[in-house]
């Protein structure tokens, strides 16, 4: 079902469709697809509910000085699990810093997030048997390599699906371009995800494009495009899902733009008040929130308990607790780590830079 809204500057304009199962209320505005039975609804549920506490773990961890600046995805839980939900073990995924309730559905450990934040050499290598690869930082930059993916498996005539994660500011990027005209020209096997929440770091949508949508630039590149309800998972699973089908059947690309909002700042750096209403926030999160909706929809086909409520949580306590026991037994990361692992040979400049870091490590008692 088409609706009658799309995403602005983070506020809900009219005349911007897109594709909704879901409205805010729970309640069904299309039939459901044959996949999403009870279990899947309920799975849903339950990664979405253990994703966001990680998150808020995550968040606490770095005011109490335990991680580095982290950046929060409370609100988008949607677009990344129902996503991820929707692809196969033998999918490839390219992340962001900021899809770890992806990685996590996907089977990632949390573990692992924990050491990436913490400067942990350990955090940032990915999860090769999922097929997961490491955290992207550099903005739009990964999609070029996922694309590189997309066409190593149709080379090999392997019968699998790419996906690669980010957000609007990275459709700013030349890189954005790049891959999708690459991705279009050789009629890849790849899913482009965006998650627009509506502002890049300060930077709203409608001082970023001219372009009203994203999913629109899909026309250019001549691949598909969808644009979704980022907060309804449902929609979300729905796109994907079909997507991955038109891909294994040599359909192509497709470019889906899952219209959200993320709650909290862009990271534990930044102070969204300065450029965003905050009101913003308090509307999503009390009459948008994709947990609740879904919620709300459990409850009235009689899916959803308490009992079940208190098991969910149970079991995302005890998941984040191990976690952290296991991220507890190891040591600080080594500063100088910084220097490795960029050039095969390390360059003069950055020895000579090593050298006198290493000094001032010692001078100020610190072991290397």
């Amino acid at each position: 079902m088409l609706m009658e809204h799309g995403l602005r500057d983070g506020r809900l304009a009219e005349g911007l469709c897109f594709t909704q199962f879901l409205t805010p209320d729970g309640v069904l505005a299309k039939p459901l697809d044959g996949r999403m039975d009870e279990s899947l609804l309920l799975d849903m549920y339950r990664n979405m509910a253990i994703a966001r506490q990680f998150d808020r773990k995550a968040v606490n961890l770095q005011r109490q000085g335990r991680l580095g600046t982290y950046a929060p995805f409370e609100g988008q839980e949607a677009a990344q699990i129902g996503s991820a939900l929707a692809l196969a073990k033998d999918d490839w995924m390219f992340p962001t810093y900021r899809d770890h309730a992806a990685t996590i559905t996907r089977g990632q450990s949390m573990t692992t997030v924990f050491l990436y934040w913490a400067g942990r050499l350990e955090g940032g290598t990915g999860a090769k048997s999922l097929r997961i690869l490491p955290p992207s930082v550099p903005i739009a930059t990964h999609l070029l390599h996922a694309v590189g993916m997309a066409w190593a498996t149709k080379l090999r005539n392997e019968n699998v699906v790419t996906v690669g994660y980010f957000g609007d500011g990275a459709s700013s990027e030349g890189d954005f371009h790049e891959a999708l005209n690459f991705a279009g020209l050789y009629h890849l096997p790849i899913i482009f995800i965006c998650q627009n929440n509506g502002y890049a770091i300060s930077v709203p949508f409608s001082k970023q494009s001219a372009s009203k949508t994203i999913s629109q630039r899909a026309n250019a590149y001549d691949i598909e495009g969808e644009r979704v309800d980022g907060n309804d998972v449902l929609a979300v699973f729905d796109a994907v899902s079909r997507a991955r089908e038109r891909a294994r059947a040599g359909g192509g690309p497709t470019l889906i733009e899952a219209v959200t909002f993320r709650y909290g700042a862009h990271t534990t750096a930044d102070d969204p008040k300065r450029y965003r209403d905050q009101e913003l926030a308090t509307d999503w999160r009390t009459h948008r929130d994709p947990i609740g909706r879904l919620k709300r929809f459990l409850e009235q086909r009689g899916l959803w308990t308490d009992d079940f409520e208190s098991e969910v949580m149970a079991d995302a306590t005890a998941r984040i607790e191990l976690a952290l026991d296991e991220f507890a037994r190891y040591e600080a990361p080594n500063p100088l780590d910084m220097f490795e692992h960029v050039y095969a040979e390390m360059p003069w400049h950055l020895k000579e830079q090593a050298a006198e870091f290493e000094r001032a490590m010692e001078k100020d008692g610190m072991q290397p």
